[in-house]
């Protein structure tokens, strides 16, 4: 009786070690994060038609996209299989690392893009609204399981309606993802890891339930990818006819990370009570350079510089305008000895 209490007793104080240093070391995550110089990131991309010319806004003509890979190529960067992103995102990347991703399964990309990636093997995302699938322009399902069938190829979640989800009741969103998450299980039997919000727009709130259903969330903010980003506000640079000219795309992937160790407001949905935010960009106490930052944003409706204040750690910026409907961005850059550094952050208004 003595020897099984004495058993019973060890084995609670191992469990509770066991619970202990799970706990530290999961705390230990949130809170040693710390400037890396060597980090070069992840830059991804993000696509959407392919040679559907009546729409430049979110097309690219497919001789472009051909450059792009080449391009790509020639600068000796890796394409990253998503199978490793999250071994990538937690280490030190001292090699830059391309990741591209493709939104709402035009029938375009199936036709015009897949045969290309298809052909070398090329890794990539391809984020599916489950309620357009089989519709006229789109993917079906056939066709999403085949492709989804190559170890090189992800499939994302891109929500259900694809609507403006930013706008719904909580509740309405809720019952969207939902829906979206049930139709995948049923259809490729399981729920995408990686999200991409549609349009790049969320709140505090719908993050928060997002965090709950995936590992992974990608906006449409403009910036590189370290291992000090927020995993539900990934940025990626939106390629079109007009964002994808040869010499843009020349500088975007040789654009490095600006770290940072947390930016405020969480909250990028603005009504007019927090229009425009007060937003305080928060650095590491070893980061080198801070005052060499500079941003732009369309605050009023027009592309400017924006007025900050530099901190020992903190950068301030101070809009001097409110941002105007639907979405407002600002982008901050500077240049080092190894070259131009970039991110972004984008807000979304009643």
């Amino acid at each position: 009786m003595i020897t099984k209490t004495i058993f019973s007793l060890a084995a609670s104080i191992i469990k509770f070690i066991f619970i202990y240093l799970f706990f530290l070391n999961a705390y230990a995550y949130t809170v040693n994060k710390k400037y890396e110089p060597d980090e070069m990131g992840i830059l991804a991309l993000m696509y959407h038609r392919f040679e559907e010319n009546r729409y430049p806004s979110t097309n690219i003509k497919i001789d472009i996209f051909q450059r792009h890979l080449n391009i790509i190529k020639e600068n000796s960067f890796s394409f990253l299989n998503p199978k490793n992103f999250e071994l990538e995102f937690n280490k030190i990347s001292g090699e830059k690392k391309i990741l591209l991703t493709v939104d709402d399964a035009f029938a375009s990309f199936y036709l015009n893009a897949w045969p290309i990636l298809k052909r070398d093997k090329i890794p990539f995302i391809l984020f599916v609204s489950t309620e357009t699938v089989g519709k006229k322009g789109y993917m079906s399902w056939d066709e999403i399981i085949k492709i989804s069938k190559e170890d090189f190829v992800f499939i994302g979640n891109h929500s259900h309606s694809h609507e403006y989800l930013v706008k719904f009741k909580f509740e309405e969103f809720k019952k969207d993802i939902a829906k979206s998450i049930k139709i995948f299980k049923k259809n490729i039997g399981y729920n995408p890891k990686f999200f991409s919000y549609p349009f790049g727009e969320y709140s505090l709130e719908q993050k928060k339930y997002i965090t709950k259903n995936f590992d992974y969330a990608f906006g449409q903010h403009s910036g590189v990818i370290d291992l000090n980003k927020d995993k539900y506000e990934l940025p990626r640079f939106p390629i079109n006819e007009k964002y994808g000219d040869l010499e843009r795309f020349k500088f975007l992937i040789n654009l490095l990370p600006i770290q940072y160790k947390s930016i405020f407001p969480e909250e990028k949905f603005l009504l007019d009570t927090n229009n425009p935010p007060e937003l305080i960009i928060e650095f590491f106490n070893d980061q080198p350079k801070i005052n060499k930052i500079n941003c732009f944003s369309n605050e009023g409706g027009k592309w400017k510089n924006s007025k900050l204040n530099y901190k020992k750690d903190k950068i301030e910026v101070i809009f001097t305008e409110k941002f105007l409907p639907r979405r407002g961005r600002i982008n901050c850059s500077m240049q080092d000895k190894d070259g131009w550094r970039w991110f972004g952050a984008q807000f979304t208004l009643n």
